[in-house]
């Protein structure tokens, strides 16, 4: 079984490309993954996981995330190989995620603000107990 469920934060604005051809959209980013407990000298410390998204959640992920944003991913691990112009052969291991969860929103481009609410909002109560 091959399952990875991971939540982090984008240490970059995600990338957003287009298979030739096809036209498929493809965007890569990194994710940084707190680690459970500290360094021996209590500095935390994290995991910087290469993401893969595909097809229409590549085009969300590049247009509603953005650096420093939380995100949740699950997927699989895969290892590939490439020749590089020097004639080594490098692996590259990542993560090619089939759901994406943003758990915090907002666009690049815009600054996040918080909702307007009035100060006189009351809450509601119809007497109805809850029904589960």
């Amino acid at each position: 079984m091959n399952k990875v469920v991971l939540i982090g934060r984008l240490t970059k604005d995600p990338n957003l490309r287009f298979t030739p051809g096809k036209d498929t959209a493809v965007c890569t980013f990194t994710l940084a993954v707190d680690r459970k407990r500290a360094s021996k000298d209590g500095q935390r410390e994290a995991d910087f996981v290469p993401i893969v998204v595909w097809g229409k959640q590549a085009e969300s992920t590049a247009n509603y995330m953005s650096k420093g944003r939380l995100i949740g991913i699950s997927g699989r691990i895969q290892t590939r190989s490439y020749e590089a112009k020097d004639g080594t052969k490098r692996y590259v291991t990542e993560v090619i995620a089939d759901e994406v969860q943003f758990l915090e929103w907002g666009k690049k481009s815009d600054k996040q603000k918080e909702p307007d609410y009035p100060d006189e909002l009351t809450p509601v109560d119809d007497g109805d107990p809850i029904p589960f």
